[in-house]
């Protein structure tokens, strides 16, 4: 794919695939990536434009609109030149796109898109009222808030601000859908948790999980209540570059399913103990619990060491 081909990402741009080449957001801040020279090569590639339709449908189905014909309103978070943007157009959306590169933008003002375009760093949030929008999408971008690019910024809390925001700016309900390329399943976890800490529920879905080439990480999430998350599709992705709609996809993350409670003993001292989900039809014991501390003592957090007492069974009554 041209996303492997060009040296360089961004919110409408591609990731390139050769580990010898040294991934964008490592290169330089994307203000600077993003020059005039870049952003005008970049927009005048029709294989990066095919690309970014592919992305922006995909993102759009996932959002999950119903079919009423009724135009949303999205917000398009790095929005760069406007090629998501002129997809989120032809569907019949409106759209305000954000972009910390002015250089992208210029163009994207010279092509005259039919949205709104804001100067923006997404890493201080999004500059919107509460509820405004009926959903939001982004492209290529939010691994860029992975980096450091100077001494003020803090990776975690550059996430927390963006993610703390965007749940903010959508209505209760709404969807967003972000596609991005992450450096390993560390930072892809990282994001992720970042943006379910603030309220969001959802997860990953990754189209053509099997595939080196084709596979594609959307964040899918909702603010509000969990839901289920989009079925799989079928097929095995080889067919990636003739149709896009043949494919794989796996889903990690939080889902509707409902735990299940119930109510044990009676009288004063009746309690409700849970009994179990679909992972944990036993209900969650002494390895669970002992995994659950590993993984905070690795986030940095004070954790209580283990004794014999850790996960003991209580008695019925105290």
């Amino acid at each position: 794919e041209s996303r492997r081909a060009l040296p360089r990402l961004h919110a409408s741009s591609c990731r390139a695939a050769t580990p010898a080449m040294s991934r964008p957001e490592l290169t330089a801040p994307p203000q600077e990536f993003y020059n005039d020279t870049e952003a005008r090569k970049y927009t005048a590639s029709s294989r990066v434009i095919e690309i970014q339709d592919r992305l922006t449908e995909r993102a759009v189905e996932l959002l999950n609109f119903p079919r009423d014909g009724v135009p949303r309103l999205l917000l398009d978070v790095g929005c760069g030149s406007g090629l998501s943007g002129d997809r989120l157009t032809e569907l019949g959306h409106e759209w305000i796109g954000t972009d910390i590169s002015k250089s992208m933008l210029e163009v994207a003002q010279e092509r005259e898109v039919e949205g709104g375009l804001i100067h923006y760093d997404m890493g201080h949030g999004c500059p919107f009222r509460p509820g405004v929008f009926d959903g939001a999408i982004s492209i290529s971008a939010v691994q860029w808030l992975c980096n450091a690019d100077n001494s003020a910024h803090e990776p975690r809390r550059r996430l927390k601000a963006f993610f703390t925001q965007l749940y903010r700016c959508l209505r209760r309900g709404a969807k967003a859908v972000l596609q991005f390329y992450p450096d390993g399943a560390k930072q892809a976890e990282m994001i992720t948790t970042a943006a379910l800490r603030v309220g969001f529920s959802g997860g990953l879905v990754v189209d053509y999980p099997n595939s080196t080439r084709a596979k594609k990480y959307f964040l899918v999430l909702a603010a509000g209540p969990p839901e289920t998350l989009p079925t799989p599709r079928s097929g095995d992705g080889t067919e990636i570059d003739a149709d896009y709609d043949k494919g794989e996809v796996r889903v990690d993350g939080r889902s509707g399913g409902s735990n299940k409670r119930l109510k044990k003993g009676n009288g004063k001292h009746a309690r409700t103990v849970f009994v179990g989900s679909k992972r944990h039809p036993e209900g969650k014991g002494v390895a669970w619990i002992k995994k659950k501390k590993e993984q905070a003592r690795n986030r940095g957090k004070d954790t209580a060491r283990d004794s014999k007492y850790t996960g003991r069974k209580r008695k019925e009554r105290i």
